[in-house]
């Protein structure tokens, strides 16, 4: 399902709700009859202009006698609505995973994607799945590559190699799965062959690197291989260590499932 709640007249309409179908009506404004309606602003707010362009969906091209303007959660519209959707991967379906992420954020990132994913073999539909859900809720949908907090907390954790003065702040979590502490830094160092531990804040400030790193990371640590098995809490905790955020990602991954058809 890429909606976890009604859209439209009457509807709870969530922001995120309403920003995947605008999103989803915008890409299927070829299949409406002319004169074809504008295309939306993919805002997540709803009013006349989206609830008309669900009505002429219905009607247009779904061929119903009447419109209610309201969509559901796995309903015949919403299927519909998938069905228009073109082949192969788009920044408008990686839009519709992540639909509160800024179109800057969505052209940053996507070639990075697409050529880590593929470099690091996230290329089955459950992977991908998995993946972009993921860092998705890492990045609250590419707004951050760099913890928040000070990395002050993770002073002195041997577990995480920070064995100098300074090693919390300087090996924060980076990347768009968060890699934290001087070990894991070095470890992706040896990987690459370029020093991420003198020049730890590359893994937030360059795009490519905050993708290769967060699919590094996938790989080496058998994330791909919980993914596979579909086990949203597994693949959650070895990334998070715990279950943060645990309802965020499995409505990110109930996107990305529709989007990609499982």
């Amino acid at each position: 399902m890429c909606i976890s709640s009604s859209v439209g007249r009457g509807a709870r309409n969530d922001l995120a709700d309403v920003a995947a179908i605008q999103i989803l009506l915008n890409l299927n404004l070829h299949r409406f009859q002319d004169p074809k309606p504008l295309a939306l602003d993919t805002d997540g707010r709803i009013g006349r202009k989206t609830l008309e362009c669900i009505e002429g969906f219905e009607k247009g091209v779904m061929g119903l006698p009447e419109s209610d303007a309201l969509v559901a959660p796995g309903d015949a519209t919403v299927a519909a609505l998938l069905a228009g959707l073109p082949a192969g991967p788009t920044k408008d379906k990686l839009a519709i995973v992540l639909p509160l992420a800024t179109k800057s954020r969505i052209e940053l990132n996507f070639e990075p994607l697409k050529t880590g994913m593929m470099k690091y073999g996230i290329t089955t539909p459950l992977q991908m799945a998995h993946f972009i859900a993921q860092i998705g809720h890492e990045s609250m949908s590419f707004l951050y590559t760099e913890e928040i907090a000070s990395g002050a907390a993770y002073e002195g954790r041997s577990d995480l190699g920070n064995t100098q003065p300074g090693d919390g702040r300087r090996y924060k979590g980076r990347g768009l799965i968060q890699l934290t502490g001087r070990a894991n830094y070095a470890a992706y160092t040896k990987f690459t062959g370029i020093d991420y531990v003198a020049q730890p804040e590359r893994l937030s400030t360059d795009p490519i690197v905050a993708v290769d790193v967060s699919c590094w990371f996938w790989k080496d640590r058998g994330v791909d291989k919980l993914a596979e098995k579909d086990d949203a809490k597994a693949v959650t905790k070895r990334i998070n260590g715990g279950f943060n955020g645990l309802d965020d990602r499995l409505q990110n991954l109930k996107r990305a499932k529709a989007v990609l058809g499982l």
